[in-house]
Parts: C-alpha cells; structure tokens; sequence
C-alpha cells in the first residue's frame, strides 16, 4: 500500500511540474502562426493560379510558333 501510495504521489507531482511548464507553449503558438500563413499561401496562389495558367500558356504558344 505504501508503495502505490508513493507512486501516486510522484505521478501527481510529475504532473504538477508538467502544468506549471511553459516551454511547450511557445512551440503551440508557433505552430498557429505558421498555419495561418500556410492558408494565406494557399488563398493567394490558388487566386494567381489563374494569371500564372494563361501566362504560361501563352509562353508555350508562343514557343511553339516559333520554332514551327
């Protein structure tokens, strides 16, 4: 009995510890930062795909004309 008493006791201090700590926090937020300019990459290059599909489109008739 002592002894589980005693583990307990450690698992609930480990525990304590690991609330108070504050460095894994960081990573969490950098974690959203870099989320949000993952989906504000992804909304401006899904609204130039467009402009760059003609672009290059037009660069390959081009290129085509040219060497035919």
């Amino acid at each position: 009995m002592k002894n589980s008493a005693l583990r307990i006791y450690v698992r609930m201090q480990a525990l304590k510890f690991a609330l108070r700590e504050e460095s894994g926090q960081d990573m969490v937020e950098y974690a959203l930062v870099m989320g949000l300019v993952a989906m504000g990459a992804v909304v401006t290059l899904q609204g130039l795909a467009a402009s760059i599909g003609t672009g290059l489109t037009s660069i390959g008739t081009h290129v085509t004309t040219a060497t035919s």
